[in-house]
């Protein structure tokens, strides 16, 4: 019935009337999202009707309302079939003024006709493969990027901004080759890198150092949204970016890198969408190349260090709360580094395992991160060893029991997923230098068994990449434990009485050819496989790891 009106009054009525029933109609319908199938056809002739409205000079009033309902029946796919033309895309290019090249935004009564034009082409995008070979035919990409230049320095128009980004985002998840035309043709890289610049309003002080205010206001929502979408849209166009092959490219990526960065160490309006913009930051940061990410970390400049070092100095006593403040502080530096970032990286990544759902998609892109950064960049490593695996002390709880970092990495090492799993006990053997001592010091045999296997590393050893040659400390305490330490399970038991110490040697016998006669039978029935250890410390079947030790003992005697 609300269609019936609105469409007799679209076909027949002035604006003032059309402004009227269709404002109706959208505060009506503003939340919903299915449709009754029955009045499919009144709403594509509403849609139809709506288009032919917007192509006559009607006051901006009687626009934004026709476009609020266009929005609203975008939503519908099946509407979508008959009226995605191109000629009815070109009539939102028109309103969102995306195709005039010279045009600037002067007019601040348009805004929220291009807005509201803007919103309808993300839906129809969205929506309508039909919009999406049309937007390459009309080179809509081009036209967005060509926006964002009008207004990327303009604070009051972050609306625009802001679905002009969702858009741009949209086209180039929907189309690889607009990925490659945002990066190269049209410059997407340094654009939406100065449009997060801008949003997050960045001072530089040197070539890859921001100003940070950690005093200063959150930012605003319309900022913290603008970003998020800008940070989305450049993952898409970074997503093939794993190499750098030109210096420019090196250092266009060490800007962005600065960029999220400062990003990392801003908040957002509410505690969600700081999360939500840290993780979008994340995401992006897991395509720079990692020659490139040595930016998140800076040296301190001499003001800080003299400050660090003098400060606890200067406070009296009495001044607790202040001194751990300082110490709190104290512990984002290393080796004359500020860490400040990885820190928020490393506590990142803590929430989201103590979230404990989601592992996949909310963790493993943090763990990533931090695990080729930790490869490729010795003080973060260094950093994230000392807040991670600070040296044992008490050993008298197993390695997955207890409430740190490396208790709740510990755990997901035997967690459900594979690729959780695998990325979780990596970043471990990545902090413990590859070394499959250290990381059974600190994990246990048990749960590193996985990650062995899998590397073939059973017999111990290293992995294949090069560290530098320090050695770990143990302290006292974990000294004066080790010979006690159960090597499966990585921690301190109590000396267990031995069963088989008041036996006979007859019930010995008996009990061992018991379990021999067992093993046999499940290994018979295929519910057991007996397996040995390669030469290369690879897992195989019994048989086949022995036939291969007698082929080398006799190679070997044929040498002698």
């Amino acid at each position: 019935m609300d269609e019936e009106r609105a469409l007799y009054i679209v076909r027949a009525g002035e604006a003032g009337a059309i402004e009227r029933v269709l404002r109706d109609y959208s505060d009506k319908h503003r939340a919903t999202f299915k449709f009754e199938s029955t009045d499919e056809d009144k709403r594509k002739k509403l849609c139809e009707g709506i288009f032919k409205v917007l192509l006559k000079d009607i006051p901006t009033t009687c626009q934004v309302s026709c476009l609020e309902v266009l929005r609203i029946l975008s939503r519908d796919k099946k509407v979508l079939v008959p009226v995605t033309t191109k000629e009815n895309m070109q009539i939102l290019l028109r309103l969102a003024k995306l195709n005039e090249s010279d045009d600037s935004l002067e007019k601040v009564s348009e805004f929220p006709v291009i807005v509201e034009s803007l919103k309808c082409l993300c839906n129809i995008v969205f929506n309508s493969q039909m919009a999406q070979q049309l937007s390459l035919e009309l080179n809509l990409a081009a036209k967005l990027c060509n926006l964002l230049r009008k207004c990327k320095d303009r604070k009051f128009i972050n609306d625009i901004k802001c679905f002009d980004l969702r858009l741009l985002f949209l086209l180039s998840l929907l189309h690889t080759d607009i990925r490659s035309q945002l990066r190269y043709e049209l410059q997407g890289l340094p654009l939406l890198t100065q449009i997060l610049e801008s949003a997050f309003s960045i001072k530089w002080t040197d070539e890859y150092e921001s100003a940070i205010d950690h005093n200063g206001p959150p930012l605003s929502p319309q900022e913290t949204d603008c970003a998020i979408e800008a940070l989305k849209a450049l993952f898409n166009v970074t997503v093939d970016s794993w190499k750098v092959h030109k210096e420019s490219d090196s250092h266009q990526f060490r800007v962005m890198a600065a960029v999220l960065r400062h990003c990392l160490l801003i908040v957002g309006p509410t505690e969600d969408k700081t999360e939500e913009l840290h993780s979008n930051a994340v995401n992006l940061l897991s395509n720079v190349p990692v020659s490139c990410l040595d930016v998140l970390i800076c040296p301190l400049t001499h003001e800080e260090t003299a400050q660090e070092a003098t400060t606890l100095d200067e406070l009296p006593s009495d001044k607790t709360a202040e001194k751990e403040t300082v110490l709190k502080n104290s512990t984002m530096v290393y080796n004359g580094m500020n860490m400040e970032a990885i820190h928020v990286l490393l506590n990142f990544m803590e929430k989201r395992i103590d979230k404990g759902s989601s592992y996949r998609e909310g963790l493993t892109p943090v763990l990533s991160l931090l695990t080729e950064c930790s490869r490729a960049h010795r003080n973060i490593r260094k950093f994230l060893k000392d807040q991670v695996l600070p040296p044992l002390r008490d050993v008298t709880n197993r390695p997955e029991v207890g409430s740190t970092v490396r208790n709740k990495l510990v755990r997901l090492m035997t967690h459900v997923d594979l690729g959780v799993k695998q990325i979780a006990a990596e970043f471990l053997f990545v902090l413990c230098k590859e070394r499959v001592d250290s990381l059974l010091k600190y994990t246990g045999y048990g749960n590193a068994a996985g990650l062995l296997a899998a590397r073939g590393l059973l017999a111990g050893g290293r992995g294949d990449n090069w560290y530098s040659e320090d050695e770990d400390t143990d302290t006292e305490e974990y000294k004066n434990a080790k010979p006690n330490i159960n090597l499966i399970t990585g921690h301190l038991e109590e000396p267990m009485p031995n069963p088989i110490d008041e036996m006979t040697e007859e019930q010995k016998e008996y009990e061992a050819m018991k379990l021999v006669n067992m093993l046999d039978k499940l290994s018979r029935e295929e519910l057991l496989k007996p397996m040995g250890l390669k030469p290369d410390g690879t897992i195989t079947p019994l048989e086949e790891a022995l036939n291969q030790y007698s082929v080398i003992e006799e190679t070997s005697s044929d040498t002698d």
